[in-house]
This record gives C-alpha cells, structure tokens and sequence, in this order.
C-alpha cells in the first residue's frame, strides 16, 4: 500500500458542539498523521467553488447555510489507505446508517449535519486538499 493523503473536515456543527478534540484523537489513535490543520470560517463563496459538483442541485442552498454557519477546521492527513482509512472512520453520510463507534454515529445528527467530510477519491483529495492548503501549509 502507498502512502497518501486525505482531506477532511470537521464541520460546524462538531466544532459548536465541542467534539473537535474528540476527532482529532480518533484521527491519531487510528494511526493517521494529521499534517494540515487550521481552523476557518467558510463563506458562500469558499462553499460554491468547494461544493462545486453540487451547486445546481436541490440540497445545496441547505448544505452552504449550514457549512456557513461557525468555524470548521479543515485537515489533512496522510497515512497508508489514508482516504478509505478516514472514510471508515468517518462512518456512512447517514449517521442512522453508520456503524456503532465511527464518527458520524458519535457525533451526527442526521444526514445533513454529520459532522464531518472527506474525499472519495484520490482525484477529490487533490482537489480539496489544494483548494484550503498551499504546499508551506502541509509538512
């Protein structure tokens, strides 16, 4: 296996919620290495060239207005199977749906307001990784 990187984020919702140091010892006790990490407030701009692929769709408007509502703090991490490792990690979109134990289960409270993000893809991890961090940002 090679060693790669992910993008994620913790989102408004677990950042108000005080579960931000909650994930980030689930990242590191997984074995992941955080090597970005910053917190942000995002604004509708920073979410339509982010959520791109999604602007034209019927949820939108509800994702950009919760993404906008408080700080996030946005990571990347690098580790072996890094982008599956996280997702794993991560649990289904739908905390309903997630396995006992994994983030969006812990911390979610439904399909919208789920805690947290990560790439589906080592395409998609390039995309937003470079989108929040220039390479002096990441070690």
């Amino acid at each position: 296996m090679a060693v790669e990187r992910t993008f994620a984020i913790a989102k408004p919702d677990s950042v108000k919620n005080g579960h931000l140091g909650e994930i980030i010892t689930a990242i590191e006790q997984s074995g992941l290495k955080i090597v970005g990490l910053k917190m942000t407030q995002l604004t509708p701009a920073i979410c339509k060239g982010f959520y791109h692929e999604h602007v034209t769709k019927g949820f939108y408007k509800e994702l950009e207005d919760f993404m906008t509502e408080g700080p996030v703090a946005i990571m990347v991490l690098e580790g072996e199977n890094a982008i599956l490792r996280w997702r794993e990690l991560m649990g289904a979109t739908n905390p309903e749906k997630a396995d006992a134990g994994t983030l969006r289960k812990r911390f979610g409270a439904n399909i919208g307001r789920n805690a947290t993000h990560g790439s589906d893809a080592p395409e998609s991890a390039k995309f937003e990784v470079s989108y929040f961090f220039n390479a002096f940002e990441q070690m």
